[in-house]
């Protein structure tokens, strides 16, 4: 199935520089895996994510981006957001907070990797949303304080977070997940979209 992964990440501060790298390399790992990447079209660990995913010639899935602007004008002359690493931009209009719930609710997996406050936001409706989410640990920023977030606060019981500090073994961790939760629904005429409520027990 050709999940869609979303990497969550931060679009500036001290995790951009130090986990650049790591982000290039899970969005890459996404593209050899034949899955579809979907990110907040924004700049940062987002982008190079994207721009490694777009590294992967012959790549099977697609990079597309989750915008807070309602335009392409808008995304580029007010947001000032990149273009060049996606096959498609989903122009949602819902500026970041309300973009950050369609990205999540619109991924069937969630990999943090660094992090601020809008990855927090993500990860949270990522919890709640019984989404797979993985965490790149060593990465720096919120990916490096889940461990003890998860500890103090409490996810709902059905959500699955995975830690990996490999990038790699992190997307492959994530992928098998997915086919664990997703087993039984392949085939079931909906060309690979499921529904939540059915992969969760709740219809």
């Amino acid at each position: 199935m050709r999940y869609q992964i979303c990497v969550s990440g931060a679009a500036a501060g001290e995790t951009v520089r130090d986990a650049h790298d790591l982000a290039y390399q899970v969005g890459k790992e996404i593209a050899k895996a034949g899955k579809t990447l979907l990110t907040g079209a924004t700049v940062g660990l987002p982008q190079a994510a994207a721009s490694g995913f777009k590294s992967v010639q012959g790549a099977k899935g697609s990079s597309i981006g989750f915008s807070p602007a309602s335009s392409f004008r808008e995304h580029v002359d007010t947001y000032r957001l990149p273009t060049l690493e996606f096959d498609y931009i989903n122009f949602t209009g819902m500026e970041y907070v309300g973009r950050d719930i369609h990205l999540v609710r619109s991924s069937d997996a969630v990999i943090t990797v660094g992090g601020r406050m809008g990855s927090l936001h993500e990860l949270a409706t990522a919890l709640e949303g019984y989404k797979v989410c993985g965490i790149l640990l060593g990465s720096g920023g919120l990916a490096d304080y889940v461990p003890t977030l998860l500890k103090h606060v409490e996810a709902p019981g059905s959500a699955e977070v995975i830690f990996e500090s490999d990038p790699a073994t992190l997307v492959k961790k994530v992928i098998a997940a997915l086919d664990k939760k997703y087993d039984g629904f392949k085939d079931d005429g909906h060309d690979g979209q499921i529904s939540e409520h059915r992969a969760n027990g709740r219809g």
